[in-house]
């Protein structure tokens, strides 16, 4: 349940934030809205105000903005200056960008809110508090957690993460006892400890052992002004690193594996959601981020294709043919199914 309800909650407000830059644009370029829709049909339940229906539909993969004039083989284009096609090609345009343009704002707009209403996760070394476990590591294998507290190593009392972190880097390879705390529950197992090799201040190479767990964090506050620059730059930050990926993706430098679909933004969200609800918000604000990006992609039937084509009509001062359009979103809308079908694919064979 709190899979679904997560899940419906983060979708939902996503695809909502983008149809609504659409539909203010829209609205405020003078263009007749005739309908405003969460999911795609069939409708499930709609309801009438002014000009515009507002609706919720079936099949929940995203949402649109019907305006008057739209599309040409759906409507008959008449010349009213309320129609989209009868508007100029730069406030088409601004239409179009309105709707990644909100994911964005809103991704900074929630990074900015978790920051200042939250406060700023900093590693804490003066804590026995486990921050990460790597899976099937020895700690997770023994059954630590997240959030539980080290109490001691091969019997040694522990009040600190560096002394703890060196009591196991000394035993590398062997098998070592280590209590901990959960709540009120106390634990304790035998382990067999991992072995890495690092490089000393002296450039000598030592063999340390490790049992595969992170330091804690603790939550620092912080300021509007401090937490707005803060957002600001992680949002830049996370879009660059999106930006890199996509381009190893499509040189090959990552396999398609790594690209998740509905059952994996599901999962996901499930399991964010029970760490906190500014965990939950960050991962929306990241997800914002991957629609903005995905939608301003050059590709026919996304909004970046669209956007394309009118800056082909402001450069040449005409549109392209309609038997150009027809073949270009015909081949966008086949790679986007392909692509959903190989995500989806990878969501159900990495379902645990």
């Amino acid at each position: 349940m709190t899979t679904l309800l997560s899940t419906v909650f983060v979708l939902g407000v996503l695809i909502f934030v983008h149809e609504l830059g659409h539909f203010l644009v829209a609205k405020w370029a003078g263009i007749k809205v005739e309908r405003f829709s969460l999911g795609f049909p069939p409708k499930m339940i709609g309801k009438t105000v002014g000009e515009t229906e507002y609706c919720l539909s079936w099949v929940p993969l995203g949402g649109y903005v019907k305006m008057a004039g739209e599309n040409p083989e759906e409507s008959e284009i008449t010349g009213d200056p309320r129609e989209f096609m009868s508007k100029s090609v730069g406030t088409r345009f601004w239409v179009i960008a309105a709707g990644p343009l909100m994911n964005f704002v809103a991704a900074v707009l929630i990074f900015i809110g978790v920051l200042w209403l939250h406060g700023r996760d900093v590693p804490d070394p003066n804590s026995v508090i486990v921050g990460p476990v790597i899976e099937d590591g020895p700690a997770d294998q023994v059954g630590i957690q997240s959030g539980d507290a080290i109490l001691a190593v091969d019997h040694v009392p522990v009040d600190s993460f560096p002394q703890m972190a060196s009591l196991i880097h000394a035993r590398p390879g062997d098998s070592i006892w280590v209590a901990w705390e959960r709540g009120e529950d106390l634990y304790s197992a035998k382990l067999q400890t991992m072995t890495d090799t690092v490089t000393t201040e002296s450039g000598a190479d030592s063999v340390i052992g490790l049992i595969g767990v992170g330091m804690g964090f603790r939550t620092e506050k912080v300021g509007l002004g401090e937490a707005i620059v803060g957002g600001v730059g992680q949002t830049f930050a996370i879009c660059g690193e999106m930006i890199k990926f996509l381009g190893r993706l499509a040189s090959g430098g990552v396999s398609i594996k790594m690209v998740s679909g509905p059952v994996g933004i599901a999962r996901i969200a499930g399991q964010v959601a029970q760490e906190g609800w500014y965990v939950l918000l960050n991962f929306m604000a990241v997800l914002s981020l991957n629609l903005a990006i995905l939608n301003i992609l050059p590709v026919p039937v996304l909004d970046g294709g669209h956007l394309l084509f009118h800056a082909y009509e402001a450069v040449t001062g005409r549109p392209p043919s309609d038997r150009a359009l027809q073949v270009l979103m015909a081949g966008g809308l086949a790679a986007i199914i392909t692509l959903m079908l190989f995500a989806i694919t990878n969501d159900i064979w990495l379902c645990p």
